[in-house]
């Protein structure tokens, strides 16, 4: 038996909206933290796990345990150990928000009703956004900040609710070339220092060197494993409906083919 509470298990999960399927038959378990990518096309039903996941979401059938804990019986529990990314989260650019609002909005979700920010809490939330590399934009307004470095932002605030498992939807859509190689290095770091990661993504190839088990999903499980075992042309042609070819070089390789736009 493992000594690890599993971080992420479904069992025989089916999730539908009203009389269309989303997810069928799913079944997949990690049981310690690690950097898992689940991918798959536009409809493959990536963003409906995560919403499972988080108990935002309720399956007609199966179990799903996050962090050792039931999600049916207990979804605030998990969602109290949990950071979460939604795919282009939008805050109003009308609202005079500075970053330092928006990543302390991390630390305001762990307080008591009637509490207020301590100097603990500012010291946590620095070090979250020191850790995405933008402590030098504390007071600067949120609105001027890059596509790339407003994803940066939200990745702190979730950092600084000082989380147990991470879900990122999409964390790359729409983000500059310097914010991806920061947030990959970021999240191996985080799976590394004992943080479960999982990333919704359409492209593998900035992820690929870096990954722990990739999750093949459309609809259903096509594949799941190390990313050596799953990176085959013909299970990734059939997660996305389509031809896709993996090119092999000396120290990685580079998949062609995949749904790329978000």
């Amino acid at each position: 038996m493992s000594r690890y509470e599993p971080l992420m298990r479904f069992e025989n999960v089916e999730v539908r909206y009203g009389n269309t399927v989303a997810l069928e038959d799913i079944s997949f378990t990690v049981e310690k933290p690690s950097f898992t990518a689940i991918v798959g096309p536009n409809g493959a039903g990536k963003t409906t796990l995560l919403k499972t996941a988080l108990g935002l979401i309720k399956p007609s059938r199966g179990s799903v345990i996050v962090l050792g804990i039931d999600v049916l019986k207990d979804p605030w529990r998990v969602r109290r150990l949990v950071g979460y990314v939604p795919q282009r989260e939008r805050i109003d650019h009308a609202m005079p928000a500075l970053v330092r609002d928006i990543v302390l909005m991390g630390r305001a979700l762990r307080l008591k009703v009637g509490a207020s920010l301590s100097e603990k809490d500012h010291e946590i939330a620095r070090s979250a956004l020191s850790k995405v590399g933008l402590l030098d934009m504390w007071d600067e307004p949120f609105s001027h900040l890059s596509g790339g470095q407003q994803q940066r932002v939200m990745i702190a605030r979730a950092l600084a609710a000082e989380p147990k498992l991470l879900l990122l939807d999409e964390p790359l859509s729409g983000v500059d070339a310097e914010s991806q190689v920061i947030i990959v290095r970021l999240l191996r770091e985080m799976a590394d220092n004992g943080i479960g990661v999982f990333v919704v993504v359409h492209d593998l190839n900035p992820f690929i060197r870096h990954l722990d088990y990739i999750l093949l999903l459309n609809k259903r499980v096509i594949g799941f494993g190390k990313p050596v075992e799953v990176t085959k042309p013909e299970m990734l042609s059939l997660t996305f409906n389509r031809e896709v070819k993996v090119l092999e070089t000396a120290d990685t390789y580079f998949i062609l083919g995949t749904d790329t736009h978000a």
